[in-house]
Protein backbone atom coordinates (compact mmCIF):
# COMPACT_ATOMS: atom_id res chain seq x y z
CA UNK A 1 0.00 0.00 0.00
CA UNK A 2 1.33 3.24 -0.94
CA UNK A 3 0.30 6.43 1.09
CA UNK A 4 -0.21 8.31 -1.98
CA UNK A 5 -2.91 6.08 -3.17
CA UNK A 6 -5.48 7.26 -0.39
CA UNK A 7 -6.97 10.89 -1.00
CA UNK A 8 -8.88 12.64 1.60
CA UNK A 9 -11.50 15.58 1.04
CA UNK A 10 -14.29 17.58 1.91
CA UNK A 11 -17.47 16.65 0.18
CA UNK A 12 -18.48 18.57 -2.43
CA UNK A 13 -22.24 19.04 -2.45
CA UNK A 14 -22.07 20.15 -6.45
CA UNK A 15 -20.37 16.29 -7.50
CA UNK A 16 -23.04 13.77 -8.25
CA UNK A 17 -20.24 11.33 -7.61
CA UNK A 18 -19.58 12.97 -3.77
CA UNK A 19 -23.41 13.18 -2.98
CA UNK A 20 -23.79 8.94 -4.58
CA UNK A 21 -20.51 7.86 -2.50
CA UNK A 22 -22.06 9.89 0.67
CA UNK A 23 -24.98 7.72 0.87
CA UNK A 24 -23.51 4.13 -0.85
CA UNK A 25 -20.93 4.43 2.08
CA UNK A 26 -23.44 5.10 5.29
CA UNK A 27 -25.85 2.67 3.64
CA UNK A 28 -22.57 0.07 3.84
CA UNK A 29 -22.29 1.46 7.32
CA UNK A 30 -25.62 0.55 8.49
CA UNK A 31 -25.75 -2.71 6.83
CA UNK A 32 -22.07 -3.07 8.60
CA UNK A 33 -22.27 -5.71 11.95
CA UNK A 34 -21.57 -2.58 14.03
CA UNK A 35 -24.07 -0.23 12.47
CA UNK A 36 -26.92 -2.77 12.75
CA UNK A 37 -29.72 -1.00 11.22
CA UNK A 38 -31.94 -0.94 7.86
CA UNK A 39 -30.43 0.92 4.61
CA UNK A 40 -31.46 4.50 3.76
CA UNK A 41 -34.26 4.56 1.22
CA UNK A 42 -33.85 6.70 -2.15
CA UNK A 43 -35.91 9.85 0.17
CA UNK A 44 -33.77 9.35 3.11
CA UNK A 45 -29.99 9.58 1.05
CA UNK A 46 -31.70 13.01 -0.64
CA UNK A 47 -32.45 14.03 3.06
CA UNK A 48 -28.77 13.24 4.24
CA UNK A 49 -26.77 14.68 2.04
CA UNK A 50 -29.57 17.83 1.42
CA UNK A 51 -29.53 18.06 5.54
CA UNK A 52 -25.66 17.33 5.54
CA UNK A 53 -24.87 20.44 3.30
CA UNK A 54 -27.53 22.57 5.13
CA UNK A 55 -26.19 22.12 8.62
CA UNK A 56 -23.84 24.76 9.69
CA UNK A 57 -21.55 22.70 11.46
CA UNK A 58 -21.27 19.67 9.20
CA UNK A 59 -17.72 18.19 8.27
CA UNK A 60 -18.46 15.52 5.82
CA UNK A 61 -14.72 14.02 4.45
CA UNK A 62 -14.38 11.25 1.59
CA UNK A 63 -11.29 9.19 1.24
CA UNK A 64 -10.54 7.40 -2.03
CA UNK A 65 -8.24 4.98 -2.72
CA UNK A 66 -6.45 4.61 -5.93
CA UNK A 67 -9.93 6.89 -7.15
CA UNK A 68 -12.28 4.68 -5.83
CA UNK A 69 -14.63 6.15 -2.44
CA UNK A 70 -13.88 3.49 0.28
CA UNK A 71 -14.14 6.18 3.29
CA UNK A 72 -16.79 8.57 5.03
CA UNK A 73 -16.16 11.09 8.56
CA UNK A 74 -18.91 12.71 9.30
CA UNK A 75 -18.63 15.45 12.36
CA UNK A 76 -19.99 18.31 13.76
CA UNK A 77 -18.32 21.13 14.98
CA UNK A 78 -19.64 22.02 18.71
CA UNK A 79 -19.09 24.19 21.61
CA UNK A 80 -17.13 22.78 25.09
CA UNK A 81 -18.60 24.74 28.12
CA UNK A 82 -15.65 23.21 30.12
CA UNK A 83 -12.94 24.63 27.92
CA UNK A 84 -14.90 27.34 26.82
CA UNK A 85 -13.96 26.68 23.58
CA UNK A 86 -14.91 24.84 20.45
CA UNK A 87 -14.70 21.13 20.07
CA UNK A 88 -15.55 18.34 16.82
CA UNK A 89 -17.53 15.52 17.69
CA UNK A 90 -17.19 12.50 15.26
CA UNK A 91 -20.61 11.38 14.26
CA UNK A 92 -19.88 8.59 11.85
CA UNK A 93 -16.94 6.58 10.33
CA UNK A 94 -16.50 4.53 7.40
CA UNK A 95 -14.16 2.38 5.65
CA UNK A 96 -15.10 -0.05 3.14
CA UNK A 97 -14.63 -4.08 4.38
CA UNK A 98 -12.45 -4.33 1.62
CA UNK A 99 -10.15 -1.03 2.43
CA UNK A 100 -9.64 -1.41 5.56
CA UNK A 101 -6.16 -1.64 7.46
CA UNK A 102 -4.51 0.29 5.15
CA UNK A 103 -4.49 3.45 6.63
CA UNK A 104 -7.97 5.05 5.28
CA UNK A 105 -9.59 5.33 9.11
CA UNK A 106 -6.22 7.16 10.07
CA UNK A 107 -6.10 9.43 6.94
CA UNK A 108 -9.57 10.46 7.38
CA UNK A 109 -9.32 11.07 11.59
CA UNK A 110 -5.24 13.13 10.86
CA UNK A 111 -7.21 15.08 8.50
CA UNK A 112 -9.93 15.87 10.98
CA UNK A 113 -7.97 16.68 13.30
CA UNK A 114 -5.66 19.19 11.58
CA UNK A 115 -9.28 20.63 10.45
CA UNK A 116 -9.76 20.80 14.74
CA UNK A 117 -6.64 22.78 14.96
CA UNK A 118 -7.00 25.19 12.15
CA UNK A 119 -10.15 25.94 13.70
CA UNK A 120 -8.80 26.23 17.43
CA UNK A 121 -10.76 23.66 18.60
CA UNK A 122 -9.74 21.75 22.48
CA UNK A 123 -10.85 18.58 21.54
CA UNK A 124 -12.30 16.05 19.15
CA UNK A 125 -15.11 13.79 21.00
CA UNK A 126 -16.34 9.85 19.67
CA UNK A 127 -18.31 7.44 20.76
CA UNK A 128 -17.74 3.76 19.85
CA UNK A 129 -19.41 0.50 20.50
CA UNK A 130 -17.36 -1.46 23.25
CA UNK A 131 -17.69 -4.29 21.11
CA UNK A 132 -15.64 -2.22 18.31
CA UNK A 133 -12.55 -3.41 19.06
CA UNK A 134 -10.62 -2.67 15.77
CA UNK A 135 -11.87 0.95 15.89
CA UNK A 136 -10.50 1.36 19.90
CA UNK A 137 -7.20 0.04 18.75
CA UNK A 138 -6.72 2.96 16.13
CA UNK A 139 -8.06 5.50 17.97
CA UNK A 140 -5.94 4.33 20.87
CA UNK A 141 -3.38 4.39 18.30
CA UNK A 142 -4.04 8.39 17.49
CA UNK A 143 -4.14 9.29 21.55
CA UNK A 144 -7.52 8.92 22.09
CA UNK A 145 -8.51 7.92 25.50
CA UNK A 146 -11.65 6.41 27.13
CA UNK A 147 -12.99 9.51 29.65
CA UNK A 148 -12.16 9.38 33.13
CA UNK A 149 -14.29 8.92 34.69
CA UNK A 150 -16.21 6.76 32.39
CA UNK A 151 -19.31 7.43 31.26
CA UNK A 152 -22.45 6.10 29.70
CA UNK A 153 -23.91 6.97 26.42
CA UNK A 154 -27.75 7.70 26.58
CA UNK A 155 -30.52 8.72 24.40
CA UNK A 156 -34.71 8.97 23.97
CA UNK A 157 -35.34 8.45 20.69
CA UNK A 158 -38.37 10.51 19.37
CA UNK A 159 -39.08 9.15 15.93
Amino acid sequence: MNPTDITIADCDYTSSDDLKAVCSLMNSYILDEMGGGQPLSKLQQLRLVDSLNQHPTSIVLLAKYKDTFSGLLVAFENFSTFTVSPMINIHDLIVLPEHRHIGIGRALLESLKNKAIEKGCSRITLEVRIDNSRAQQLYKSLGFTETDPAMLYWRKNLK
